[in-house]
This record gives C-alpha cells, sequence and structure tokens, in this order.
C-alpha cells in the first residue's frame, strides 16, 4: 500500500508529462529515461508507469514485464555508451535508501576504467551538458524498438560542484 499520493509523486509527474525527462524508452506500462544525476553516462531509470511504491506493492505479473523492460534497457545501455558492464539497483523504501517513493530500477553502465565497484561501493554523480544527454538518448534510442511518444525536454543539470566528464561516443 502507498503512502505517497500519486499527484505528488515526482515520476508520476514524469509519466503524465507535467515534468520533463530525457524518454529512452516508453510502452503501454512502463517508461525509461535518463537520470538527471547519473552515476555514468546512459545511467537510465526504469519505472512502471502505474504508481506503486516498492516491488512489494505491485503485483508479480506486473512485476515481470517490468523487469523484462529492465533487461531490454541493460542490454541497450551496455551497447548504447560501449560500456564493459552494467549494473542493476533497485531499493525497496527508504531504510533501504529509496529517495523517490516509486518503484524504480536504475541501470548504470559500467567502464573497467572505473574499477571493480560491487554491491557496496557507490559511484559519484557525473556532470553531463545538454548536448551530450541528447546524444545518449538518441544513442539509447537506436537500441530500442519502441520510440518515446514525443521528444525528449530539456532537464535541470546534475548540481553544482559534482564531477564534470567528458562523454564522448
Amino acid at each position: 500500500m502507498s503512502m505517497v499520493d500519486p499527484k505528488d509523486c515526482l515520476f508520476c509527474k514524469i509519466v503524465a508529462g507535467e515534468i520533463p525527462a530525457k524518454k529512452v524508452y516508453e510502452d503501454a506500462n512502463s517508461l525509461a529515461f535518463l537520470d538527471i544525476n547519473p552515476r555514468n553516462p546512459g545511467h537510465t531509470l526504469v519505472i512502471p508507469k502505474k504508481h506503486y511504491e516498492t516491488l512489494f506493492d505491485m503485483p508479480e505479473n506486473e512485476a515481470g514485464d517490468l523487469f523484462k523492460v529492465v533487461k531490454k534497457m541493460a542490454d541497450v545501455c551496455k551497447s548504447g555508451v560501449k560500456a564493459d558492464g552494467i549494473s542493476i539497483g533497485q531499493s525497496n523504501g527508504r531504510a533501504a535508501g529509496q529517495i523517490v517513493q516509486h518503484l524504480h530500477f536504475h541501470v548504470i553502465p559500467r567502464f573497467a576504467t572505473e574499477g571493480p565497484v560491487g554491491l557496496e561501493g557507490v559511484l559519484p554523480v557525473k556532470k553531463m551538458d545538454e548536448p551530450s544527454m541528447n546524444k545518449i538518448v538518441e544513442s539509447l534510442q537506436k537500441g530500442t524498438s519502441a520510440k518515446p511518444k514525443e521528444p525528449a525536454k530539456p532537464v535541470k543539470a546534475a548540481k553544482e560542484g559534482e564531477e564534470e566528464i567528458d562523454f564522448k561516443f
């Protein structure tokens, strides 16, 4: 049972088009978009369009369908930014570190130059400019069969003082 009203949910507002996002994939039940505080180029969030606060709230058959999209996005992200690996993260509840109270998976491209981090390691946020984010969206969209219903819209840049990266394909 959700404690967050979907009308106040950040991700529900993205689904409704009230808040812009760099959409990478969309189908009838799910949406994938770039994280606005990416850990690496191509860091993508995969969410159900219907509001569920945690994985425990989602019916099993819908969870299976959502994970198919997570798997698809892992493939797309790995090839789209030429990553050496992928980390998939998902937290349930505030005690587990869930910040946005809408079920979501993080699909994070990983590179051999980072060294192994494992489940306990945390990657720093990397600041990316608008052209780099648009280039990533285009690259990731090439690997998907479903395209966003609308063109990607600008989003806020990462916070001041975060690591800058030079992103090139």
